[in-house]
């Protein structure tokens, strides 16, 4: 039996009434002849995701520090092992419309675990759904993806954006964890070494009380840009596809989405702001058989305290390993 993501996968939507005007998101056109059989073109972009998910990661987290004398933070750098589960939401999501007719979502329920690879300590554990949301009038806006999710310490998020299915591989931005004063511009990575003058604890040769003990395998070169391992992992591979969801709480690249946190949290204890996030489901060329899938994802989310945006990044990397249930 098939891992899922739901207590019964046999439960069914049935909107009563019917929406009949439901629209659909448009299928990814398909990729370049390759020389063995692929995956066949997904009927929507999140096709790809049913089944189970194993890898590997990074976790890098700027965590408040008390007492905040002599310091107000600690940053925690964590290679990571992680399992992830998608199970199919059987029938049309209602959505009754008063602005305009009704629409259908169509979606996937998840459960993602993490865990520190060193040790085994749990790290996250977080169970969301992501949903397709037609094109609509009112608003205007055309097809989108979502996906909402609960964190356990007390944060609520639903990020919605867009997908995209081009040929090749993904062009994966350089990305840093230098915390910034709230309102201001994200700094670029050619100011890390500045930045790190302050904030001593990104520089793995300077010894801190205020940073997770020395790990094998953590790099300097993955605290100042934790996408090189999702960089890394793509070297010398030839992707023949990738379908790119890109989803944020803000209103860019789409309206929509926000974030929630508990008092404890909003107090200034560690508020979360802004959780921006893309995921690359990759069909890789194989010479021995069919095309392998791998995923990759890159979330940043900004944790609030003390007067300044501190940058949680997490990036991994998985292979399914267990195909959609019937298939």
């Amino acid at each position: 039996m098939s891992p899922t993501a739901q207590t019964d996968p046999g439960f069914v939507f049935q909107p009563k009434p019917a929406i009949t005007t439901a629209g659909t998101y448009p299928a990814p056109p398909p990729g370049p002849p390759s020389p063995t059989p692929g995956p066949p073109v997904p009927a929507s972009p999140l096709d790809q995701l049913v089944g189970t998910w194993h890898g590997t990661g990074f976790n890098t987290i700027w965590r408040p520090h008390f007492p905040d004398s002599p310091q107000d933070r600690f940053l925690e750098l964590n290679l990571t092992d992680e399992i992830l589960t998608f199970s199919p939401i059987n029938g049309p999501i209602p959505n009754r419309g008063l602005l305009q007719e009704d629409i259908a979502m169509f979606g996937l329920t998840y459960m993602q675990q993490i865990s520190d690879s060193s040790d085994g300590a749990g790290l996250h554990v977080e169970p969301g759904i992501w949903a397709i949301v037609p094109e609509t009038t009112n608003p205007a806006e055309p097809p989108t993806v979502i996906r909402m999710a609960s964190i356990p310490h007390g944060t609520v998020i639903l990020t919605q954006g867009t997908a995209s299915t081009t040929a090749g591989g993904p062009a994966i931005p350089d990305n840093n964890i230098i915390p910034f004063g709230i309102g201001a511009t994200p700094p670029p990575n050619t100011e890390f070494s500045q930045a790190a003058q302050t904030f001593t604890e990104m520089n793995l040769a300077v010894p801190s009380p205020f940073r997770s003990p020395a790990q094998p395998g953590i790099t300097q070169a993955m605290v100042e840009n934790p996408n090189s391992i999702l960089q890394a992992a793509l070297a010398d591979r030839a992707v023949r596809t990738t379908t790119a969801l890109v989803v944020s709480t803000t209103d860019t690249p789409v309206p929509g989405g926000g974030i929630a946190n508990t008092a404890f949290l909003a107090a200034g204890n560690a508020n979360a702001t802004l959780v921006a996030a893309t995921f690359w489901v990759e069909a890789v060329e194989n010479s021995s058989g069919p095309d392998i899938l791998q995923l990759q994802y890159s979330q940043t989310v900004m944790l609030d305290f003390n007067g300044l945006h501190w940058p949680h990044v997490t990036v991994a990397t998985l292979t399914k390993t267990t195909p959609p249930a019937g298939a």
